[in-house]
């Protein structure tokens, strides 16, 4: 990064725009808000097939509906684009195309642009890099500026209906990622969900109905049943007692309020919840039962709850609310049963990321409540990113009043630069922070429901949001003569000529590694997060630190780096050397506040297999989250690696694990899918944490994986050291992803898959699994999710996701399925005007008015689909 240098034309991102001025001609604030009103801007794929993966062809057209004319030549009009792609195209139609940093594009225009008068459109063909094949890939909120006036959004892009500016996709060179190689992942149609579905397999609905996810070790249903009314009480012994508080307000929320005393006070005739700590062996097991572990057994007028720790309670109370019928409130019927249970791994996680964009206080919480729900512990919060620092840290207050908006600012002194869709403005998607107070009350929250948070302070790259909001700092108090005060906190050397661009296209966004000061920012910040943590009667334990996607190049060129690289006694000779440099320092510092550090797996290599040395670390704990399975780039490994060489593992994997995939193959889903074309419910419930190499399905283009090794090249290590897999976490990144309708949607019912998978190890699991046993237990899952754990989560203010249902005509009928079994489907045969309930195959007249949609109690749809795509 060099503050002393202009903003480089850069060539890392895609979508363009086009339009311009007259030469001296000077657009008046109304003038701008009339043509922004009225011009139609939309985006296309044109080509995808164009450069094999490496490039597509797209392009930006203006429709000019307003009564404004763009003059010829130049002028100081400029129109903002948010753009992932990296365009090729620099100058086109009189048009200058130029990469601001990160997303954010301009385009400026030239003496040769021919302007566009009232009526006119323009089309712009650019080239691009990679490929478009969905929507989402296309960000909101383009908008023009002039003069220095007010910023106005483009009329049709202030919008999260894509379609409102973007072209439809219909042909194959669009649908398609690219021909060279050949994309074999199929589209997602009406037809192929119909086959994808498809199975002969017979589910119990009242077995379905009374599974509890995540899956029991152990349950035994006895006859009769146990009727919960408001005369029953509870008794619990005195430590349980946050642990009944939480338990009371489910009840309430059920329709129950019962009375609940400690356990020396006698609890009479009246039926009885009994909740009980006995630290003991469970099972036939000769050692102490895993923490978390539970018995729940059930009669007529008693129900007992005994666990090996609070925990333990507190998840056989989860498993006695998760056979609550959803139906019933006030008089509650649960089956007698009786259940032993334990978890499979003492890391059962989701990471979630609100720095790309923040979705609100609400969205935490109830992330947090479904998380204890399933019985997930670990909740990893991404709050900082180049693209926002979403909590307040005391001291620092340009973190979240600079670093938590993004606006139209060039110079970054009042927010960050506009970037994912946000706009011009603060008040656009994306943009603010949860406060000091607010933290320390998700963190009690938390911890009432046994869910520790882990937060991460990214670095040293990924770092943007930090860097600028501590120049700001910088530039704010060295005005003020405080050059001591202004630097203690710097992130940035200002001299560093280096030049660099990440996958992200970040030019400025790693923290400088040989600066003192970096080191004084993350004391401060992981200072401040412990005090947060005691006032919620909590500890902080876990701290991500990241690690990963640092730009090749970084400090290449710093003069801070210079000197360290100067001074011969300090084992640091050049560049190669300042990663492992910035993790040593990072985990000696974590070390001694007694907080386990943890990284993103490439945070953590000197190369592709090679770990940094573990032992030069004082930390008796250090995860790494592995999530790089992407089979033929043959590091999917790592696991293995890591955890043989002492590191402490959870297992992340992209190809399952991460939620911001699209759920299938199709235009209209939202999300990235650069590790898998879609990871559906199925995908996800059927991946295997014990047998990494068994996960391997399918390459990135879609080929079918029959020999692993073979494709790799190399031996796979074998995992010598088991005990250092934590367990596992599901993922979500943001980027696409702007409100919390949307990011619920893609977490769930995901996240459920989750729970499953980390607490219960299914029988069906094998390095060769058990496909047999695998369809039947997916196919009672998925009933569950449909029988009632879908209408938990919405009844608890939660969005999810409907997959949509797949269709055939066969002999003249329509015959049509699910993904999830008795989710209820519905037909149109007027093109969506009307709808009924499909109960069995339909007689067809005309096909192309078919529609349908999976329907949850009438409330809830899916996209709706046609039997093309």
């Amino acid at each position: 990064m060099n503050l002393r240098k202009n903003m480089l034309t850069q060539v890392f991102a895609t979508t363009l725009i086009a339009t311009s001025f007259g030469a001296n001609a000077a657009l008046s604030q109304s003038q701008l808000d009339a043509f922004a009103q009225n011009t139609q801007l939309t985006f296309a794929v044109e080509n995808n097939f164009h450069g094999g993966a490496g490039s597509f062809i797209g392009s930006l057209s203006l429709e000019n509906q307003s009564n404004v004319a763009l003059p010829k030549g130049k002028s100081d009009w400029q129109i903002y684009i948010h753009s992932v792609r990296k365009i090729k195209t620099s100058d086109v139609a009189g048009i200058q195309i130029e990469h601001v940093n990160g997303d954010l594009h301009r385009l400026v225009p030239t003496g040769s642009f021919q302007g566009l008068a009232p009526k006119q459109s323009l089309k712009v063909e650019f080239e691009a890099a990679a490929w478009i094949a969905a929507y989402t890939d296309f960000m909101p909120r383009a908008f023009i500026v002039a003069n220095g006036q007010t910023p106005v959004i483009f009329a049709n892009t202030n919008t999260e209906d894509m379609k409102r500016f973007v072209a439809p996709f219909s042909r194959e060179n669009q649908l398609k990622r690219h021909n060279e190689p050949l994309d074999y992942s199929p589209l997602a149609n009406a037809a192929w969900r119909y086959e994808h579905n498809l199975s002969n397999l017979k589910v119990d609905k009242e077995a379905a109905i009374k599974r509890i996810v995540p899956k029991p070790y152990s349950v035994d249903f006895n006859r009769g049943v146990a009727e919960l009314t408001n005369e029953w009480q509870i008794r619990f012994a005195g430590r349980l007692k946050s642990e009944v508080a939480v338990f009371k307000e489910d009840l309430q929320s059920h329709g129950l309020s019962l009375e609940a005393q400690p356990d020396h006070i006698k609890a009479g005739k009246s039926p009885t919840i009994y909740l009980k700590v006995e630290s003991k062996n469970y099972g036939n097991s000769d050692s102490q039962a895993a923490a978390g572990s539970y018995k729940l057994e059930i009669d007529d007028d008693k129900i007992e709850i005994i666990g090996v720790d609070n925990a333990g309670v507190f998840y056989g109370i989860q498993s006695l609310l998760a056979l609550f019928p959803v139906e019933q409130s006030g008089s509650i019927k649960v089956p007698n049963v009786e259940i032993e249970d334990t978890p499979r791994y003492g890391w059962r996680g989701m990471h979630y990321d609100n720095a790309r964009n923040y979705h609100g206080k609400d969205a935490m919480f109830k992330l947090v409540e479904q998380m204890a729900r399933y019985k997930l512990n670990k909740f990893h919060w991404h709050f900082s990113d180049d693209e926002g620092w979403r909590v307040e840290i005391p001291g620092l207050p340009e973190l979240s009043e600079i670093g938590g908006y993004r606006c139209f600012d060039l110079q970054e002194r009042s927010c960050l630069l506009t970037q994912l869709g946000t706009g011009p403005f603060k008040s656009g998607s994306g943009n603010g922070y949860l406060s000091r107070e607010d933290f320390v009350e998700l963190l009690k929250f938390a911890k009432a429901r046994h869910i520790d948070i882990i937060p991460e302070i990214e670095g040293p790259g990924h770092a943007r949001a930090a860097i600028k909001a501590m120049e700001a700092r910088y530039y704010r108090l060295h005005a003020q003569g405080k050059e001591a005060e202004a630097r203690a906190y710097l992130l940035s050397d200002l001299e560093d000529e280096s030049e660099y661009l990440t996958v992200q296209n970040y030019t400025d966004n790693s923290l400088n590694v040989c600066m003192d000061s970096t080191y004084a920012f993350i004391d401060k910040v992981t200072y401040e997060l412990q005090g947060m943590y005691r006032e919620a009667g909590t500890r902080l334990t876990n701290l991500h630190f990241g690690g990963d996607e640092v730009g090749a190049g970084s400090w290449a060129k710093s003069p801070a780096c210079q000197a360290l690289f100067k001074d011969a006694n300090n084992g640091i000779a050049g560049p190669a050397d300042l990663k492992p440099y910035f993790t040593q320092r990072v985990a000696k510092l974590f070390a001694k506040r007694g907080i386990a550090p943890g990284a993103w797996e490439d945070g953590l290599m000197y190369d592709r297999v090679n770990p940094f040395k573990r032992d030069e670390f004082p930390n008796q704990v250090f995860t790494a989250n592995v999530w790089d399975n992407i089979w033929e780039w043959g590091v999917a490994d790592r696991a293995h690696r890591l955890a043989n060489d002492g590191y402490q593992v959870i297992l992340s994997h992209g190809t399952h694990l991460y939620f911001d995939h699209p759920y299938e193959a199709h235009p209209e889903e939202r999300g990235y899918y650069w590790a898998a074309r879609y990871t559906d419910t199925k995908k996800a419930f059927s991946y295997m944490p014990d047998y990494v190499y068994a996960n391997a399905d399918f390459t990135r283009n879609g080929e079918s994986i029959d020999n692993l090794e073979a494709l790799v090249g190399r031996p796979l290590p074998e995992l010598e050291r088991p005990e250092n897999i934590l367990g596992m976490q599901g993922q979500v990144w943001t980027e696409t992803i702007r409100t919390e309708e949307q990011v619920m949607a893609m977490m769930f019912p995901r996240v459920l898959t989750v729970a499953e998978r980390a607490w219960h190890k299914a029988k069906w699991e094998s390095n060769v699994p058990d496909e047999k046993a695998r369809a039947l237990d997916w196919q009672e899952f998925s009933a569950t999710l449909a029988l009632k754990e879908l209408t938990r989560l919405t009844k608890s203010g939660v969005n999810i996701n409907l997959p949509v249902p797949g269709a055939i005509i066969e002999n003249g009928k329509l015959i049509a399925n699910s993904a999830f079994a008795y989710l209820n489907i519905e037909v149109s045969f007027d093109s969506g005007n009307t709808w009924q309930t499909y109960t069995g195959p339909m007689s067809v007249v005309d096909p192309k008015v078919i529609r349908l949609r999976t329907s949850l109690d009438g409330k809830k749809f899916s996209r709706v689909t046609g039997l093309e795509l």
